[in-house]
């Protein structure tokens, strides 16, 4: 398992990875993490990430989809933990911090995840 805190406008968000499962919540929320179909999605940043969703019904669905899809095909959790952050990165989080189960957390500095 590894957690993630992410800085975006002001607030942490967490993230839990759990082989191909992950959570997301604000810090705000005392520690209720909930998965992506729970989310509020941005039809404008859905968009960048795919391009040809635009005049979908079901850009959300499909999204969604793609995103599980994609992790999915994640051979570990540092992997996975590697692209949630660099994901993320390109709508304006800022990678804080990474915890791994057993160990203790580290900074994360640059952007970068390095030596997990």
């Amino acid at each position: 398992m590894i957690e993630l805190n992410l800085l975006f406008n002001n607030e942490v968000i967490d993230v839990k990875i759990s082989g191909n499962s992950i959570l997301f919540g604000k810090s705000s929320n005392k520690g209720y993490l909930a998965p992506i179909e729970k989310l509020k999605l941005s039809h404008s940043g859905v968009l960048k990430e795919f391009p040809d969703l635009e005049g979908n019904d079901n850009w959300r669905e499909t999204a969604i989809q793609r995103f599980k899809d994609k992790i999915k095909t994640m051979n570990s959790e540092i992997e996975t933990a590697k692209y949630v952050v660099n994901d993320l990165a390109k709508f304006g989080y800022k990678p804080l911090k990474i915890t791994r189960a057993g160990f203790r957390s580290r900074s994360i500095k640059d952007g970068v995840i390095k030596n997990i």
